[in-house]
């Protein structure tokens, strides 16, 4: 292992240098022309409007390889709006389970208890680890994050879901849908935002739901009062029009029109398998550095559960170890705002409550050459920082 002295800055810079984890990396390519045949200035809910709304749920279809028998809306609230739509509306009539092992998967908990006040087993783990996912059980719903996009750790599969179960399982994918190979018939509501794997624009959620997701809608009512964005029956059926092109309130279709041309360019680099293999590509680059670099390592404690899209790191150089927590915290942020000065790296700041590091976008929309040119400045902006640790 090596840990970087040179002063000298690389030769070589990130052709696009962003790694945000959200909103994410535009796909290679993207243009604002690309957005031309946006329906603006007319009612989303006209022929055109909706035809296009259509469009983004069928190409949706496609691409993820969706089950015909699945329904995909397009919901306001990015993929939160998505998550508390289905805990509002389905969670009661049963027990409750949560997996909370990173901060979105908190949130969810914060909703359910505080808010729904519903009763709720919750299964934790610190950052950087999963909860005993033995542990799980099928008489009960499940509500939990595929991927933590704050702590970048991922479930490796869905065997711990019984393919017998009795409850629902509400799977926030957000960071995981088009990079991971989500198993459908395990899942009864999918969720994610365009302005993840996809590298669109914020505000909007897609909510995707399995017969067994339409029939606990179909079939239970909620003792609470349900705001209108949350509402998906009508005289006790689903709203079947929210998932053929309508939508609860008003879209913009020009995000619509940004989600068709990256699914589009999905479809034409080879589909699903073709981003998870730009993914996972993005992350051998790093997983190839970290193991020959002395000062930094993966957050997710096994490889078996390390995110190929939200990539998070620590620092484990003995001399920023050594820091107060503060500190550290302190050391991680100036390591990033450095590499965002140099316009190599941005926005690539560990979660708030996250611990301190960075945290980089491997997502599909992002291109192993950027990756590769990244982790020389990644060294040297190390290099510059810890200098200052070091006595002369």
């Amino acid at each position: 292992m090596t840990t970087p002295t040179s002063g000298l800055k690389p030769a070589m810079r990130p052709a696009r240098p962003e790694f945000s984890s959200g909103p994410c990396a535009k796909r290679p390519g993207w243009s604002p022309q690309n957005l031309q045949n946006a329906v603006l200035g007319r009612s989303h809910r006209s022929k055109p409007g909706k035809m296009r709304l259509q469009e983004a749920i069928d190409r949706t279809r496609r691409v993820l390889d969706v089950p015909d028998d699945y329904l995909i809306g397009i919901v306001p609230g990015s993929d939160t709006g998505a998550v508390e739509m289905a805990m509002w509306s389905m969670l009661g009539p049963r027990p409750i389970q949560m997996l909370a092992f990173e901060s979105f998967g908190k949130d969810w908990v914060t909703d359910v208890v505080k808010q729904l006040k519903l009763p709720a087993e919750v299964l934790e783990a610190p950052y950087g680890a999963l909860p005993d996912l033995s542990r799980v059980n099928p008489d009960a719903d499940l509500v939990f994050t595929w991927n933590g996009t704050t702590s970048g750790v991922r479930v490796p599969n869905a065997d711990f879901i019984s393919a017998d179960r009795a409850g629902i399982v509400i799977c926030d994918a957000t960071s995981a849908a088009f990079a991971q190979a989500l198993e459908w018939n395990k899942l009864d509501v999918v969720t994610f935002s365009w302005q993840k794997a996809l590298g669109g624009e914020g505000a909007h959620g897609v909510l995707i739901l399995s017969p067994r997701a339409v029939e606990r809608l179909e079939s239970y009512t909620p003792a609470w009062p349900m705001p209108k964005l949350f509402r998906m029956t009508k005289a006790g059926k689903v709203t079947r029009d929210l998932f053929e092109g309508a939508t609860i309130n008003t879209p913009s279709m020009l995000c619509v029109e940004d989600a068709i041309d990256a699914l589009k360019w999905a479809e034409e680099i080879g589909g699903l398998s073709a981003m998870q293999g730009r993914a996972d590509s993005n992350l051998a680059v790093l997983a190839d550095w970290v193991a020959k670099t002395g000062w930094v390592d993966f957050l997710a404690e096994s490889a078996a559960t390390r995110s190929n899209t939200s990539v998070c790191l620590k620092v484990v150089a003995p001399e920023v170890i050594a820091l107060s927590d503060a500190d550290q915290a302190d050391f991680a942020k100036k390591l990033a705002a450095l590499l965002d000065k140099e316009g190599v790296a941005l926005d690539v700041g560990g979660y708030r409550d996250a611990p301190p590091g960075l945290r980089i976008w491997c997502g599909a929309t992002v291109d192993t050459s950027d990756v590769e040119a990244l982790t020389p400045w990644l060294d040297w902006a190390f290099a510059q920082l810890a200098s200052d640790l070091t006595p002369a």
